[in-house]
């Protein structure tokens, strides 16, 4: 894979997908997880596209269209995540392709750009951390919003690299088009012109400002219509009366460094971290705004001298910022939010291996293989998880023994498997773990009176 590349590049570009479909191919069996059940298996308005419909307006609406699409063909979990690995598979490619012209603009020679943007797809399509927008079914709303985003970029590339105006503006259109379908998927995808300013920073400001007008007003009209709706406005008060949006900086400052260490930490996939949330800043806290903060200057200040490291750092900030600044979450983290956010960290290092490979080509080609072959397995160990419902949350419980919700879905998953006597036992400690969550207390209760709704299949205790 580190050889000269000099085979035709239509070839390079499959690569990352058939490991793709090698490594995620096991997990096509696994069961419905956790959301899957509300967003999905519980949710009939997703269980036909006149249901979906009928349903219509609502959230993300594109990405409940597949579900519905999904739902007509079969209510089984194995034709959801088969979906799911494809759109991965896209964004594989699309990543190979962008990088590889990323590389080429700063001034990369194409066998090394091609290279680098290899190795950047194979750790972008293998890496552990993705089993949460791929194998976790519900995930399906980073990895198709970032399918969507990715191809809006490409058309951005493309309508840069026209040779008339008329192809330009319909590679611009093309632009706005996928990036209305990327905000329909999940909402998170608004930072997409961010991203496009970024990817064109070597191009004259004013310019790239001209042609992003049209998207930014794309991207108000579609935050207008999102906060015209119900849902929308009460998820947004939600989000407001978690947290205080000072206390969440505080907070996300934590919740960065632990995601940034996630690239790293191939073995440490965890569906349910329990991060803390700081509520006054301490010197540990300064210490790391005062870093993040110096980071982003440093990035931007070098856009356009050290552009593969600036670059990669603010793709890194850019595609975290929706779920991890100023917008509290109920849940601190989740390793999914990496899913495209890893792509900049990843060619940063990939550009650096393919320098390396000049000077010592066998021992980089060596280490390279080392590193893939190592996410590989902590992949293929990560999607082993998602079998069953006990398996998902035996290892979320294990992994966070002090966390009550995962305790309680624990015995839950054991009701759904008629396994009282450990449901019994999880439930008993989630009360122990949080005596004022009364989830877990009602559960315990109904559970004994055999009145859980997932007892209906058993017999009763």
């Amino acid at each position: 894979m580190l050889a000269r590349l000099r085979v035709d590049a239509s070839w390079l570009m499959l690569l990352p997908a058939l490991a793709i479909a090698l490594v995620w191919w096991p997990t096509l069996s696994a069961s419905f997880q956790f959301d899957d059940w509300n967003v999905i298996v519980n949710d009939t308005r997703v269980h036909s596209l006149a249901a979906w419909w009928q349903s219509m307006p609502g959230i993300r609406p594109l990405l409940k269209l597949t579900y519905a699409l999904n739902a007509s063909v079969a209510l089984d979990p194995w034709g959801f995540r088969l979906v799911n690995v494809s759109i991965h598979a896209i964004n594989a490619t699309l990543v190979w392709w962008l990088l590889r012209e990323r590389g080429i603009r700063v001034g990369l020679t194409i066998v090394d750009a091609q290279r680098a943007a290899l190795v950047t797809a194979l750790v972008f399509a293998v890496h552990p951390m993705q089993t949460e927008a791929v194998t976790y079914i519900s995930g399906r709303s980073s990895s198709l919003a970032a399918c969507f985003c990715l191809l809006s970029i490409c058309c951005w590339v493309r309508s840069e690299q026209a040779t008339d105006s008329r192809q330009a503006h319909a590679w611009l259109l093309t632009c706005g088009v996928t990036f209305l379908a990327a905000v329909a998927s999940k909402e998170s995808a608004l930072v997409l012109p961010l991203a496009l300013a970024l990817y064109s920073a070597d191009q004259p400001f004013t310019a790239t400002l001209k042609r992003l007008a049209p998207l930014v007003v794309l991207g108000m009209i579609a935050l207008t219509i999102a906060l015209s709706l119900p849902t929308y406005r009460h998820l947004l008060s939600v989000s407001l009366d978690t947290r205080a949006m000072g206390e969440n900086l505080l907070t996300q400052a934590h919740a960065l460094l632990y995601l940034a260490g996630q690239l790293i930490r191939a073995y440490d996939g965890n569906a349910d971290p329990q991060l803390p949330v700081i509520t006054n800043p301490d010197l540990t806290t300064a210490v790391l705004c005062v870093a993040w903060l110096t980071v982003f200057a440093a990035a931007v200040f070098n856009v356009r001298r050290r552009v593969i490291g600036a670059f990669s750092i603010l793709w890194f900030l850019i595609w975290l910022a929706p779920t991890n600044s100023l917008l509290p979450r109920l849940d601190v983290a989740n390793d999914r939010q990496l899913y495209l956010a890893l792509v900049g960290p990843a060619w940063w290092l990939s550009v650096g291996l393919s320098a390396t490979y000049r000077i010592r080509p066998v021992l980089t080609a060596v280490a390279t293989t080392i590193m893939l072959v190592t996410l590989v397995d902590a992949t293929l160990l990560r999607n082993r998880v998602y079998e069953t419902e006990v398996t998902f949350w035996q290892d979320a419980a294990a992994r966070n023994p002090m966390s009550a919700r995962a305790a309680n879905n624990l015995g839950m998953a054991y009701v759904a498997e008629c396994k009282f006597a450990e449901a019994t036992r999880e439930f008993q400690r989630s009360v122990e773990l949080a005596p004022a969550d009364f989830r877990a207390t009602i559960n315990l209760l109904l559970l004994r009176q055999g009145k859980l709704p997932e007892q209906r299949h058993c017999t009763q205790p």
